[in-house]
């Protein structure tokens, strides 16, 4: 089910410069990542995905390597998505007493100049929602200006 607060932004950078598309179905794991494949950059692909104000995904295809990455490993749960997410990305399956920790790559932005520190940080960060949490990776990875502009934020 989706509602207007899901989306998911493709970003790629080539050429010095970043370029981002919005994909058209945040729900569709199998669909993000071919999009992000058909983008053959140097950098690789991300996918920047915020569900329900709930959690956020990222994606990240580099060559034939897929990394992933999700915020709170609690929601697989309540969203189907989150539960795909977690099998595609061959991680445990949580247990009901789990704590809403993030999980799968957490240094999958780290050649960009964002470290895992960083993003369990914005994930600890109980005041912001999904999408606040990535427009501010993108802030930090260069591209928040256009991120905010396509997602009229």
């Amino acid at each position: 089910m989706t509602n207007e607060a899901d989306f998911a932004v493709a970003a790629w950078h080539e050429n010095g410069r970043w370029t981002l598309d919005l994909l058209t179905n945040p729900h569709e794991l199998a669909h993000i990542i071919d999009a992000l494949k058909s983008q053959r950059t140097n950098g690789g692909a991300i996918a920047l995905i915020a569900i329900d104000e709930e959690f956020f995904m990222l994606i990240r295809v580099l060559g034939a390597h897929i990394s992933m990455f999700l915020s709170d490993v609690t929601c697989a749960f309540d969203y189907e998505v989150a539960a795909e997410f977690v099998e595609l990305a061959d991680l445990p399956s949580p247990e009901e007493n789990d704590e809403p920790l993030p999980v799968g790559h957490l240094d999958i932005l780290a050649d960009l100049g964002m470290n895992h520190m960083e993003i369990s940080a914005l994930c600890d960060d109980s005041e912001l929602f999904p999408d606040e949490q990535l427009d501010a990776i993108a802030t930090r990875l260069g591209f928040g200006e256009e991120f905010r502009q396509l997602l009229d934020l």
